[in-house]
């Protein structure tokens, strides 16, 4: 299959979603096998628990990891990971990648997302697989705090934003934010992170991705600690033990389904699953 239609029909989706399938279980095998805590969240944590597997319409997949457990991947992945089928990207290894957390991709596959088609890297199906960094514990310093993460997050989108957002103005704010050498923007966001670890913390965040809309800026940490298995897509993963005030806390009533413009999807200017070995 060779795709050029920013939307995948249903077969499509549901071959990917397969293929994400494939790297959730290598996920879990690098993980079990040199004990690494980690557990599936977001929307691949709703699919486990509302339909036994993927939202229909999903077309991706999420891993979430305390900051200790995620360095700990990152470094175990360079000899465990299985390079004839898979390879995992993050800012350190990949040149130019703008990404304050890892991807690890399916070799053999291809997946540019509507408007990173200039991205300079490799671009495989892909699950996301997201640090954990602890924030204030006051509510009014995790504000504060939030809005240091929304200017670095906005300085990884530049390059991005820079092409593709419509409003003018925005789009001018983008490219002025583009010029600023990528080694300085990820020096920021180490610095967010040094700062939220300073104190011992009861809540945490990804750093470059935005919070619920809640305005609680940041996720219990209790969620991520205190772990049982689920079934998602009949192969058993971890999850959090208190998924229902997870996902509530995450989605609202996590069982009504959204309407129809609603359904999220990431939109492709290109895909092509063939070459898988």
């Amino acid at each position: 299959m060779n795709k050029k239609n920013k939307y995948m029909s249903d077969e499509d989706l549901r071959k990917m979603q397969i293929i994400q399938l494939e790297m959730l279980k290598e996920v879990d095998r690098i993980c079990k096998k040199h004990n690494i805590k980690y557990c599936i969240i977001a929307g691949t944590l709703l699919g486990a628990v509302r339909h036994g597997g993927y939202i229909p319409w999903d077309d991706d997949a999420d891993i979430a990891m305390l900051r200790e457990e995620y360095d700990k991947f990152c470094k175990v992945c360079e000899q465990e990971l299985n390079q004839n089928k898979f390879y995992f990207q993050n800012h350190k290894n990949t040149k130019g990648y703008r990404w304050g957390y890892g991807k690890l991709r399916r070799k053999g596959t291809t997946f540019i997302r509507e408007g990173q088609e200039h991205m300079p890297y490799e671009s495989g199906v892909f699950i996301d697989i997201f640090p954990l960094d602890s924030v204030p514990n006051s509510k009014s310093m995790r504000k504060i705090y939030n809005c240091g993460c929304t200017i670095v997050r906005k300085m990884l989108w530049s390059a991005v934003g820079s092409k593709t957002e419509e409003n003018m103005f925005i789009k001018f704010i983008y490219k002025i934010l583009a010029i600023i050498p990528l080694n300085m923007v990820f020096k920021l966001y180490e610095l967010l992170r040094i700062i939220g670890s300073i104190k011992e913390s009861e809540w945490v965040r990804i750093l470059t991705f935005p919070t619920p809309k809640n305005n609680f800026w940041g996720y219990h940490k209790v969620w991520y600690e205190e772990l049982e298995d689920i079934v998602f897509e009949k192969h058993v993963f971890p999850a959090t033990k208190n998924y229902e005030e997870y996902l509530y806390f995450k989605f609202g009533n996590y069982n009504e389904f959204p309407p129809l413009e609603e359904r999220k999807v990431h939109t492709a200017s290109y895909y092509n699953f063939d070459n898988i070995k």
